[in-house]
Protein backbone atom coordinates (compact mmCIF):
# COMPACT_ATOMS: atom_id res chain seq x y z
CA UNK A 1 0.00 0.00 0.00
CA UNK A 2 2.66 2.05 1.57
CA UNK A 3 5.11 1.53 -2.24
CA UNK A 4 1.75 2.75 -4.17
CA UNK A 5 1.17 5.26 -2.56
CA UNK A 6 4.88 6.75 -2.90
CA UNK A 7 4.66 5.96 -6.39
CA UNK A 8 1.30 7.83 -6.87
CA UNK A 9 3.00 10.70 -4.85
CA UNK A 10 6.09 10.82 -6.80
CA UNK A 11 3.81 11.51 -9.90
CA UNK A 12 2.03 14.17 -8.84
CA UNK A 13 5.60 15.80 -7.75
CA UNK A 14 6.44 15.42 -11.17
CA UNK A 15 3.93 17.16 -12.49
CA UNK A 16 0.98 14.84 -12.80
CA UNK A 17 -2.65 15.26 -11.33
CA UNK A 18 -3.27 16.85 -7.70
CA UNK A 19 -3.66 14.06 -5.32
CA UNK A 20 -4.97 13.14 -2.10
CA UNK A 21 -4.58 10.03 -0.99
CA UNK A 22 -6.22 8.44 2.80
CA UNK A 23 -5.12 5.10 3.75
CA UNK A 24 -7.80 2.86 5.80
CA UNK A 25 -7.21 0.49 8.44
CA UNK A 26 -7.66 -0.86 11.74
CA UNK A 27 -7.15 0.17 15.23
CA UNK A 28 -5.05 -2.53 16.18
CA UNK A 29 -2.62 -3.20 12.77
CA UNK A 30 0.29 -1.73 12.67
CA UNK A 31 -0.67 0.83 9.91
CA UNK A 32 -1.16 2.96 12.82
CA UNK A 33 2.49 3.24 13.41
CA UNK A 34 3.89 2.85 9.53
CA UNK A 35 1.44 5.30 7.64
CA UNK A 36 1.33 8.71 9.84
CA UNK A 37 5.13 8.09 9.82
CA UNK A 38 5.20 7.84 6.10
CA UNK A 39 3.01 11.25 5.96
CA UNK A 40 -0.06 9.39 4.90
CA UNK A 41 -3.74 10.46 6.07
CA UNK A 42 -4.82 7.62 8.22
CA UNK A 43 -8.35 6.72 8.72
CA UNK A 44 -9.53 3.43 11.28
CA UNK A 45 -12.57 1.29 10.53
CA UNK A 46 -13.89 -1.34 12.45
CA UNK A 47 -11.84 -4.67 11.66
CA UNK A 48 -14.08 -7.60 10.30
CA UNK A 49 -12.00 -10.90 11.07
CA UNK A 50 -13.40 -13.71 9.25
CA UNK A 51 -13.69 -17.08 10.97
CA UNK A 52 -11.76 -19.97 9.48
CA UNK A 53 -14.24 -22.82 11.08
CA UNK A 54 -17.90 -22.43 11.98
CA UNK A 55 -17.96 -20.66 15.39
CA UNK A 56 -20.31 -18.39 17.49
CA UNK A 57 -18.08 -15.75 16.83
CA UNK A 58 -19.82 -16.06 13.14
CA UNK A 59 -23.01 -15.02 13.79
CA UNK A 60 -21.41 -12.06 14.83
CA UNK A 61 -19.77 -11.06 11.01
CA UNK A 62 -23.22 -9.37 9.23
CA UNK A 63 -23.34 -7.06 12.04
CA UNK A 64 -19.50 -6.16 11.93
CA UNK A 65 -19.75 -5.80 8.16
CA UNK A 66 -22.71 -3.67 8.09
CA UNK A 67 -21.34 -1.27 10.37
CA UNK A 68 -17.41 -1.04 8.69
CA UNK A 69 -19.66 -0.63 5.47
CA UNK A 70 -21.52 2.03 6.89
CA UNK A 71 -18.60 3.78 8.28
CA UNK A 72 -16.49 3.33 4.98
CA UNK A 73 -19.70 4.44 2.79
CA UNK A 74 -19.62 8.26 4.95
CA UNK A 75 -15.62 8.10 4.82
CA UNK A 76 -15.95 7.81 0.57
CA UNK A 77 -18.85 10.71 0.53
CA UNK A 78 -16.51 12.51 2.67
CA UNK A 79 -13.41 12.39 0.84
CA UNK A 80 -15.07 12.46 -2.75
CA UNK A 81 -13.04 9.50 -3.65
CA UNK A 82 -12.45 8.91 -7.21
CA UNK A 83 -10.92 5.19 -6.65
CA UNK A 84 -10.74 3.06 -3.98
CA UNK A 85 -7.74 0.17 -3.97
CA UNK A 86 -7.71 -2.42 -1.73
CA UNK A 87 -5.13 -5.32 -1.47
CA UNK A 88 -7.26 -7.93 0.74
CA UNK A 89 -7.26 -8.43 4.13
CA UNK A 90 -9.75 -6.94 7.52
CA UNK A 91 -9.79 -3.69 5.99
CA UNK A 92 -10.45 -4.11 2.33
CA UNK A 93 -13.64 -6.03 2.30
CA UNK A 94 -15.66 -3.33 4.01
CA UNK A 95 -14.06 -0.93 1.44
CA UNK A 96 -15.01 -2.99 -1.07
CA UNK A 97 -18.72 -3.07 -0.52
CA UNK A 98 -18.74 0.45 0.34
CA UNK A 99 -17.28 1.71 -2.88
CA UNK A 100 -20.57 -0.86 -4.41
CA UNK A 101 -23.04 1.30 -2.78
CA UNK A 102 -21.05 4.73 -3.43
CA UNK A 103 -20.58 3.30 -6.99
CA UNK A 104 -16.61 4.21 -6.94
CA UNK A 105 -14.38 2.10 -9.17
CA UNK A 106 -12.30 -0.27 -7.49
CA UNK A 107 -8.84 -1.47 -8.12
CA UNK A 108 -7.78 -4.67 -6.35
CA UNK A 109 -4.09 -5.94 -6.05
CA UNK A 110 -3.52 -9.21 -4.70
CA UNK A 111 -0.32 -10.05 -3.53
CA UNK A 112 -0.42 -14.20 -3.19
CA UNK A 113 -0.78 -16.66 -6.21
CA UNK A 114 -4.00 -17.75 -4.28
CA UNK A 115 -6.02 -14.95 -3.75
CA UNK A 116 -7.63 -14.29 -0.41
CA UNK A 117 -11.85 -14.45 0.26
CA UNK A 118 -11.81 -10.23 0.66
CA UNK A 119 -10.21 -10.17 -2.93
CA UNK A 120 -12.45 -12.68 -4.50
CA UNK A 121 -15.43 -10.84 -4.03
CA UNK A 122 -13.66 -7.53 -4.67
CA UNK A 123 -12.79 -8.87 -8.82
CA UNK A 124 -15.93 -9.50 -9.26
CA UNK A 125 -16.99 -5.81 -9.75
CA UNK A 126 -13.62 -3.96 -9.75
CA UNK A 127 -12.75 -1.69 -12.55
CA UNK A 128 -9.30 -3.19 -12.58
CA UNK A 129 -7.51 -6.69 -10.72
CA UNK A 130 -3.94 -7.01 -10.66
CA UNK A 131 -1.91 -9.91 -9.70
CA UNK A 132 1.74 -10.37 -8.44
CA UNK A 133 2.23 -13.93 -9.87
CA UNK A 134 1.02 -14.93 -13.07
CA UNK A 135 -2.20 -17.79 -13.19
CA UNK A 136 -3.42 -16.27 -10.25
CA UNK A 137 -6.87 -17.14 -10.68
CA UNK A 138 -8.89 -14.20 -10.51
CA UNK A 139 -11.04 -13.06 -13.37
CA UNK A 140 -9.58 -10.49 -15.57
CA UNK A 141 -6.56 -10.75 -13.76
CA UNK A 142 -3.47 -8.74 -15.07
CA UNK A 143 0.33 -9.61 -14.06
CA UNK A 144 1.87 -5.93 -12.78
CA UNK A 145 4.09 -7.47 -10.21
CA UNK A 146 4.51 -6.50 -6.27
CA UNK A 147 4.85 -2.48 -5.72
CA UNK A 148 8.22 -2.63 -3.74
CA UNK A 149 9.95 0.20 -1.74
CA UNK A 150 12.62 1.82 -3.62
CA UNK A 151 15.18 1.28 -1.19
CA UNK A 152 14.88 -2.52 -2.93
CA UNK A 153 13.12 -2.08 -6.29
CA UNK A 154 16.39 0.02 -7.08
CA UNK A 155 19.08 -1.67 -5.11
CA UNK A 156 22.34 -2.58 -7.17
CA UNK A 157 23.38 -5.28 -5.25
CA UNK A 158 26.84 -5.33 -7.00
CA UNK A 159 27.92 -1.86 -6.42
CA UNK A 160 26.41 -1.88 -2.76
CA UNK A 161 28.20 -5.60 -1.85
CA UNK A 162 31.07 -4.44 0.02
CA UNK A 163 29.11 -2.06 1.73
CA UNK A 164 26.39 -4.77 3.61
CA UNK A 165 29.36 -7.06 3.87
CA UNK A 166 31.25 -4.65 5.99
CA UNK A 167 28.33 -3.68 7.62
CA UNK A 168 27.51 -6.98 9.36
CA UNK A 169 30.95 -7.65 9.98
CA UNK A 170 31.25 -10.04 7.08
CA UNK A 171 34.32 -10.95 4.92
CA UNK A 172 34.74 -8.81 1.81
CA UNK A 173 35.45 -11.88 -0.75
CA UNK A 174 33.72 -14.48 0.92
CA UNK A 175 30.02 -16.31 -0.76
CA UNK A 176 27.75 -15.34 1.34
CA UNK A 177 24.54 -17.34 2.70
CA UNK A 178 21.31 -15.38 4.18
CA UNK A 179 18.89 -17.09 6.31
CA UNK A 180 15.77 -15.32 7.51
CA UNK A 181 12.45 -16.59 8.27
CA UNK A 182 10.68 -13.43 8.11
CA UNK A 183 10.61 -10.71 10.99
CA UNK A 184 10.20 -13.89 13.88
CA UNK A 185 12.60 -15.79 12.26
CA UNK A 186 11.36 -19.56 11.61
CA UNK A 187 12.33 -22.45 13.91
CA UNK A 188 13.04 -25.38 11.23
CA UNK A 189 15.18 -22.93 8.93
CA UNK A 190 17.39 -21.84 12.43
CA UNK A 191 17.94 -25.67 13.35
CA UNK A 192 18.95 -26.59 9.83
CA UNK A 193 20.83 -23.81 9.31
CA UNK A 194 22.68 -23.73 12.95
CA UNK A 195 23.57 -27.37 12.79
CA UNK A 196 25.30 -27.52 8.71
CA UNK A 197 27.25 -24.48 10.23
CA UNK A 198 30.48 -26.59 10.49
CA UNK A 199 29.43 -27.90 6.56
CA UNK A 200 29.21 -24.30 5.51
CA UNK A 201 32.04 -22.58 7.35
CA UNK A 202 34.57 -25.49 6.64
CA UNK A 203 33.54 -24.82 2.70
CA UNK A 204 34.49 -21.35 2.89
CA UNK A 205 30.83 -19.83 3.01
CA UNK A 206 30.20 -17.50 5.63
CA UNK A 207 26.74 -16.98 6.77
CA UNK A 208 24.48 -14.06 7.71
CA UNK A 209 21.87 -15.45 9.64
CA UNK A 210 18.02 -13.43 10.93
CA UNK A 211 17.25 -15.78 13.99
CA UNK A 212 13.70 -13.63 15.27
CA UNK A 213 14.31 -11.69 18.28
CA UNK A 214 12.13 -14.48 20.51
CA UNK A 215 14.48 -16.85 19.15
CA UNK A 216 17.57 -16.09 21.77
CA UNK A 217 18.10 -20.47 22.23
CA UNK A 218 19.82 -20.33 18.24
CA UNK A 219 23.64 -19.66 18.65
CA UNK A 220 26.35 -20.95 16.77
CA UNK A 221 29.60 -22.36 18.67
CA UNK A 222 32.69 -20.36 18.00
CA UNK A 223 33.88 -20.29 14.98
CA UNK A 224 37.88 -21.61 14.91
CA UNK A 225 40.64 -19.07 13.58
CA UNK A 226 40.78 -18.60 9.93
CA UNK A 227 37.40 -20.18 9.27
CA UNK A 228 33.78 -18.51 7.68
CA UNK A 229 32.24 -15.93 9.95
CA UNK A 230 28.47 -16.79 10.63
CA UNK A 231 27.14 -13.93 12.33
CA UNK A 232 23.63 -14.32 13.97
CA UNK A 233 21.03 -11.42 14.20
CA UNK A 234 17.90 -10.63 16.04
CA UNK A 235 16.34 -8.72 13.57
CA UNK A 236 17.66 -7.11 10.22
CA UNK A 237 16.62 -3.62 10.05
CA UNK A 238 18.51 -3.26 6.59
CA UNK A 239 17.16 -5.90 4.67
CA UNK A 240 18.85 -3.82 1.44
CA UNK A 241 22.16 -4.15 2.76
CA UNK A 242 21.35 -7.81 3.47
CA UNK A 243 20.32 -8.92 0.42
CA UNK A 244 23.43 -6.39 -1.09
CA UNK A 245 25.53 -8.60 0.99
CA UNK A 246 24.65 -12.44 0.05
CA UNK A 247 24.98 -14.24 -3.10
CA UNK A 248 22.12 -17.17 -1.61
CA UNK A 249 19.09 -16.65 0.51
CA UNK A 250 17.53 -19.94 2.41
CA UNK A 251 13.94 -18.58 3.71
CA UNK A 252 10.39 -19.04 3.58
CA UNK A 253 8.28 -17.64 -0.07
CA UNK A 254 6.08 -15.59 1.43
CA UNK A 255 4.59 -12.86 -1.54
CA UNK A 256 6.62 -10.06 -0.38
CA UNK A 257 9.76 -12.00 0.26
CA UNK A 258 9.98 -13.99 -3.29
CA UNK A 259 9.06 -10.49 -4.89
CA UNK A 260 12.08 -8.28 -3.54
CA UNK A 261 14.27 -11.49 -4.05
CA UNK A 262 13.60 -11.51 -7.24
CA UNK A 263 14.02 -7.55 -8.28
CA UNK A 264 17.36 -7.62 -7.14
CA UNK A 265 18.12 -10.80 -8.49
CA UNK A 266 19.19 -13.12 -5.63
CA UNK A 267 18.47 -16.56 -5.80
CA UNK A 268 17.11 -18.26 -3.00
CA UNK A 269 16.44 -22.08 -1.78
CA UNK A 270 12.65 -21.45 -0.45
CA UNK A 271 11.38 -23.25 2.14
CA UNK A 272 7.39 -22.85 2.03
CA UNK A 273 5.19 -22.34 5.52
CA UNK A 274 4.03 -26.08 6.03
CA UNK A 275 0.33 -24.24 6.96
CA UNK A 276 -2.44 -22.61 5.12
CA UNK A 277 -3.77 -23.15 1.83
CA UNK A 278 -0.16 -23.86 0.31
CA UNK A 279 0.05 -20.21 -1.48
CA UNK A 280 3.37 -19.93 -0.17
CA UNK A 281 4.66 -23.12 -2.54
CA UNK A 282 2.49 -21.47 -5.76
CA UNK A 283 4.50 -17.95 -4.87
CA UNK A 284 7.68 -19.83 -5.69
CA UNK A 285 7.35 -21.86 -7.93
CA UNK A 286 7.50 -19.10 -10.72
CA UNK A 287 11.17 -18.04 -9.68
CA UNK A 288 12.24 -21.66 -9.24
CA UNK A 289 10.81 -22.75 -12.79
CA UNK A 290 12.47 -19.53 -14.12
CA UNK A 291 15.51 -21.49 -12.81
CA UNK A 292 16.27 -18.63 -10.42
CA UNK A 293 16.12 -20.61 -7.20
CA UNK A 294 15.24 -23.51 -5.82
CA UNK A 295 12.05 -25.14 -3.85
CA UNK A 296 12.67 -27.67 -0.50
CA UNK A 297 9.91 -28.76 1.93
CA UNK A 298 9.90 -27.94 5.30
CA UNK A 299 10.09 -31.40 6.02
CA UNK A 300 12.43 -32.15 3.73
CA UNK A 301 14.96 -28.87 4.90
CA UNK A 302 17.96 -30.44 6.98
CA UNK A 303 21.95 -29.62 7.44
CA UNK A 304 22.28 -33.04 5.02
CA UNK A 305 20.31 -31.18 2.47
CA UNK A 306 22.17 -27.73 2.53
CA UNK A 307 25.11 -29.38 2.92
CA UNK A 308 24.42 -31.47 -0.31
CA UNK A 309 22.65 -28.94 -2.52
CA UNK A 310 23.72 -25.07 -0.90
CA UNK A 311 27.28 -25.95 -0.14
CA UNK A 312 28.46 -26.90 -4.20
CA UNK A 313 26.56 -23.65 -5.27
CA UNK A 314 27.55 -21.10 -2.76
CA UNK A 315 31.18 -22.34 -4.09
CA UNK A 316 30.59 -22.54 -8.11
CA UNK A 317 30.55 -18.99 -8.78
CA UNK A 318 29.12 -19.20 -12.40
CA UNK A 319 26.11 -21.19 -11.00
CA UNK A 320 25.51 -18.50 -8.40
CA UNK A 321 25.74 -15.94 -11.48
CA UNK A 322 23.31 -18.36 -13.53
CA UNK A 323 20.77 -18.57 -11.04
CA UNK A 324 21.01 -14.22 -10.29
CA UNK A 325 20.34 -13.54 -13.93
CA UNK A 326 16.83 -16.12 -14.26
CA UNK A 327 15.84 -14.62 -10.24
CA UNK A 328 16.45 -11.24 -11.88
CA UNK A 329 14.66 -12.24 -15.11
CA UNK A 330 11.49 -13.55 -12.91
CA UNK A 331 11.48 -9.86 -11.18
CA UNK A 332 9.36 -6.82 -11.95
CA UNK A 333 11.14 -4.35 -9.99
CA UNK A 334 8.62 -1.36 -11.46
CA UNK A 335 5.67 -2.88 -10.13
CA UNK A 336 4.90 0.32 -8.10
CA UNK A 337 4.92 2.46 -11.38
CA UNK A 338 2.87 0.29 -13.18
CA UNK A 339 -0.26 -0.09 -10.50
CA UNK A 340 -0.23 3.50 -10.07
CA UNK A 341 -0.59 3.84 -13.85
CA UNK A 342 -3.81 2.09 -13.93
CA UNK A 343 -5.21 3.38 -10.38
CA UNK A 344 -4.46 6.96 -12.29
CA UNK A 345 -6.21 5.92 -15.63
CA UNK A 346 -9.20 4.39 -13.09
CA UNK A 347 -9.56 7.66 -11.12
CA UNK A 348 -8.97 9.83 -14.19
CA UNK A 349 -11.74 8.16 -16.23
Amino acid sequence: MLALADALRRRSADGGPELTITCLGTARGMETRLVPARGYDLRLIPPVPLPRKPTPELLRVPGRVRRAVGETRALLRELHADVVVGFGGYVALPAYLAARRTRTPVVVHEQNALPGLANRIGARGAARVAVTFPGTPLRGAEQVGMPLRRAISTLDRDARRAEGRAAFGLDPDRPTLLVFGGSQGAASLNRAAVAAADALTAAGVQVLHARGPKNTDVSVPPRSAGSAPYVVVDYLERMDLAYAAADLALCRSGAVTVAELSAVGLPAAFVPLPIGNGEQRRNALPVVEAGGGLLVEDADLSPEWIEEHLVPLLTDPGGLARYAAHARAAGTPDADERLAGIVLEVAQR
